[in-house]
């Protein structure tokens, strides 16, 4: 098993785990490429969800960018949900994880095709 494999096995630990959301496994994939070498970066890998910079990164690049949402105040509100949900006092919130949760939130699934 290589090393992406790998964290896409935590990366569904966590959402089984820590979101109580049983994981779509061949979105969950694809999600985790579509964040390209970031994931092997430990910095890069995580979300600070207390940090405004990250979050406007988060809404900019991911949602705005790569889902084509409209920007507006109901992306800061998903982003919010998907911390809440994930659990806020979770130190290591993985980048793929958020995303393939706000992927979920606003149906978006085909933009992976």
């Amino acid at each position: 098993m290589g090393r992406r494999d790998e964290l896409i096995d935590r990366y569904a630990a966590d959402l089984r785990d820590k979101c109580g959301v049983t994981p779509d496994m061949d979105l969950l994939r694809k999600v985790t490429i579509g964040c390209g070498p970031s994931i092997y970066n430990p910095d890069a890998s995580t979300v600070a969800g207390s940090q405004p910079h990250e979050l406007e990164t988060v809404r900019k690049s991911f949602l705005v960018k790569k889902l084509g949402l409209a920007d507006g105040p109901e992306l800061d509100k998903a982003i919010d949900a998907v911390i809440e949900q994930y659990g806020r006092s979770e130190r290591n919130k993985y980048r793929a994880v958020i995303y393939y949760l706000l992927t979920k939130h606003f149906g978006k699934e085909s933009v992976y095709g």
